[in-house]
């Protein structure tokens, strides 16, 4: 088994690079602007090279000399570069047209740094996002850099996480590479864990509350209930104007139960249009619980005030499923002996 290397790009709270790191990787370096999330990285991995840093700066200097590597020595770049809107000039864009976007900066290092495969994760919506063409742009981007590229959507609900989290994984092999390493998706696993699974003995933690009278609301919803099951003088109170617009909205006023997954989680537990109430008590998930729902190990603490925290995982990679992709890689990889 080689030691394998990974540079992360966006790196966050760590959940990608925790994963990465069960498969077998060994981190370069990590970049992530917030210096919150930073802190959380520094306080679980001393020994990680943490650049809290705008990758916009980052990609402007010689990045092999920067991370000390070879030009295609890397085995691996990874992270989750956010989805932004391209201006489309031309029919077919080139790394020069991005410019500017985030996503110009992560094919940077690519360009740069030549690694032999990359992982890039983001939401399920760049798939559909201006008709398709964003995601088409960035894969003749990664294409005229010198990869083989494929995307997929997984639901992190299959791969261990109490979660129904859909996310695109994009991954790109170096052209000269793709007779020996061959890549293939993580298979989904037969048992698929709900709630009741995750959330045993959870340790204390801070945690948002509810104000009284939304509490009161939700002591009228019962497990895996939502708007529709309260009183209907109360659902229209409650609800206001969306009372008479039609469609589900099944995320307002929704307790989850026990016997299925979350929701996706979101940065904040108290946003009306996507509620998450525990399954029997009249609150939001603890902090504690938003971690294990994202399946970090209790032993990954997370600095800052309670808001940063509950953000940190919400915007976080499930590191479950960031360690099944990995082993994937880390398969294609040391299959193809390079």
């Amino acid at each position: 088994m080689k030691n394998r290397k990974c540079i992360e790009l966006f790196a966050g709270a760590g959940g990608l690079a925790l994963g990465l790191e069960q498969a077998g990787f060994e981190e370069v370096a990590l970049i992530e602007i917030d210096k919150t999330a930073c802190e959380t990285l520094k306080l679980n991995r001393p020994k990680w090279n943490v650049l809290n840093e705008d990758i916009v700066e980052v990609s402007k200097r010689d990045l092999l000399k920067e991370f000390n590597l070879k030009e295609g020595e890397l085995d691996l770049i990874s992270g989750g570069y956010p989805c932004q809107s391209f201006s489309y000039a031309g029919k077919k864009l080139g790394l020069d047209d991005v410019r500017g976007t985030m996503f110009y900066y992560y094919a940077e290092f690519i360009k740069q740094l030549k690694p032999k495969m990359f992982f890039a994760e983001n939401v399920k919506g760049l798939t559909t996002h201006d008709g398709g063409k964003t995601i088409e742009t960035m894969i003749n981007v990664f294409e005229d850099l010198g990869y083989k590229v494929e995307w997929k959507v997984l639901n992190a609900w299959d791969y261990g996480v109490a979660e129904k989290r859909q996310r695109v994984v994009i991954i790109g092999i170096r052209k000269d590479l793709t007779d020996k390493v061959k890549f293939e998706y993580p298979i989904p696993h037969e048992y698929k864990p709900v709630l009741r699974d995750v959330l045993k003995d959870v340790p204390e933690s801070v945690g948002a509350k509810y104000p009284e009278k939304k509490k009161k609301v939700f002591d009228l919803v019962p497990p895996g209930g939502y708007w529709r099951d309260l009183p209907d003088d109360v659902a229209k109170e409650y609800m206001k104007s969306c009372y008479y617009m039609g469609g589900g909205r099944t995320g307002i006023a929704r307790r989850l139960s026990w016997d299925e997954p979350s929701l996706t989680l979101t940065c904040s537990p108290m946003m009306k249009q996507t509620d998450r109430c525990h399954p029997d008590e009249s609150r939001p998930f603890t902090t504690r619980e938003y971690a294990r729902i994202q399946s970090f190990p209790d032993n990954w603490n997370f600095a800052g005030k309670m808001n940063d925290i509950y953000k940190q995982i919400g915007n976080a990679v499930p590191v479950n499923l960031a360690k099944c992709v990995g082993e994937s890689i880390m398969t294609a990889l040391n299959g193809g002996e390079v």
